[in-house]
């Protein structure tokens, strides 16, 4: 039987709005990886079947598929196909979903999964508007019309708004939600102090000479004072703040996915097996608490206990994600992020998923465990779910 293996997943250093990487078209920053990706796995590009590419601002400077742009600017060859995908944050988790169905099925026998994004250049929200109209049509503002949380203008489901409706239901104080984002900072700074990072990064040159070779979101000298001190943007008497949100980044990252047999064919050896991949949906106006059905799925799916799971993936969107996440799971606190998240090492949404999972893959290699389990918050109220297997502990 068919199976779909992980070789080889890196990813860019992660930058800050308006930060180091804020000089690197998009396509380029796609392209460092894929490079990196051959040159570190060895494998020769030509084999490749498909790039399936995350990104979800297609507007301007990522529009045109830049997946296919991406392959021509990394100099692979013209045979090489690519095709970009939306589903929100979590769309190049969702392309590895896509590049494991693809060879599990027969369909490829290689393929790159991974994203983009580059909020500095192509700041969220860039594809609405511009005289064509907004995504929701007349039906769905009417399904939604007088529902709590949902606010006039052409985006009227807020995730912001949506995780001060979590943090409410689940009883999370703003102390709560500014303790956790400490908490992601001092875990991804310790972790970048040990060299954990350095093997899953690949640095980028920059036109001016040098190269970034660290996420540069992490912030060292902040404090619960601090954290304090920052206002309310979603509601007048909230608790989530830009400190207890992910951070508006720029980011890429990828990973090469084939089957065990196609593997040993080509003397590559992988590093984890997609051991069950689920998604799930839940209300569009919460939009953020799809997580806890779709880890109960992929866990059913894989037939394991969240106790069987050695580290987690659970994408800080805001701090109520996480926190309503553990609550809802009963998961061990210290399995989950064990190197920060997205609050700390920030969030660029098409290439965030396969940023987390590369990141998932240095965590469970270095722990030696056998499972692990990432899940995504998504626009519109959805979510993926993956379990990993480890294969080269």
């Amino acid at each position: 039987m068919r199976d779909a293996v992980i070789v080889e997943a890196v990813r860019t250093p992660v930058g800050r709005r308006k930060g180091t990487l804020a000089g690197v078209h998009p396509v380029d920053l796609s392209a460092r990886v894929l490079t990196a990706l051959a040159e570190r796995s060895g494998i020769d590009p030509e084999l490749v079947d498909d790039v399936v590419w995350g990104c979800v601002s297609q507007v301007g400077e990522q529009s045109w598929n830049i997946a296919r742009n991406a392959v021509l600017a990394a100099g692979w060859p013209e045979s090489v196909p690519g095709t970009s995908i939306d589903r929100q944050c979590g769309s190049s988790q969702q392309a590895l979903h896509f590049a494991a169905a693809a060879v599990v099925s027969g369909q490829c026998d290689v393929v790159v999964a991974g994203g983009v994004e580059a909020m500095t250049r192509v700041p969220m929200g860039s594809s609405v508007g511009h005289d064509v109209g907004t995504p929701f049509g007349p039906q769905v503002l009417a399904r939604y019309a007088g529902v709590e949380g949902v606010t006039p203008g052409p985006l009227p489901f807020n995730q912001g708004v949506g995780a001060e409706l979590i943090a409410r239901r689940y009883g999370f104080g703003r102390t709560q939600l500014d303790e956790y984002a400490l908490a992601s900072h001092a875990k991804a700074a310790a972790a970048q102090d040990a060299g954990l990072f350095v093997d899953e990064i690949v640095p980028v040159p920059l036109d001016g000479g040098g190269m970034f070779d660290a996420d540069e979101g992490i912030r060292r000298d902040t404090s619960l004072a601090k954290l304090g001190e920052l206002p309310t943007p979603f509601r007048l008497d909230g608790v989530v703040t830009a400190g207890s949100a992910s951070q508006i980044s720029d980011g890429s990252a990828a990973m090469l996915v084939t089957t065990s047999e196609k593997a040993r064919e080509l003397g590559l050896t992988p590093i984890a097996r997609v051991h069950a991949t689920a998604l799930a949906a839940a209300d569009p106006v919460l939009m953020l608490t799809a997580p806890m059905p779709a880890t109960v799925k992929v866990l059913a799916k894989a037939g394991l206990d969240i106790d069987d799971i050695g580290v987690f993936e659970v994408n800080e969107a805001f701090a109520p994600v996480p926190l309503a996440w553990l609550k809802d799971t009963g998961a061990d606190p210290e399995r989950v992020n064990p190197r920060g998240g997205a609050i700390a090492l920030g969030h660029p949404l098409g290439g965030s998923g396969a940023r987390l999972m590369t990141t998932l893959l240095g965590a469970m290699r270095a722990g030696g465990h056998r499972y692990g389990l990432q899940t995504m918050c998504e626009g519109g109220g959805m979510a993926n779910a993956t379990v990993l297997e480890l294969l080269d502990a």
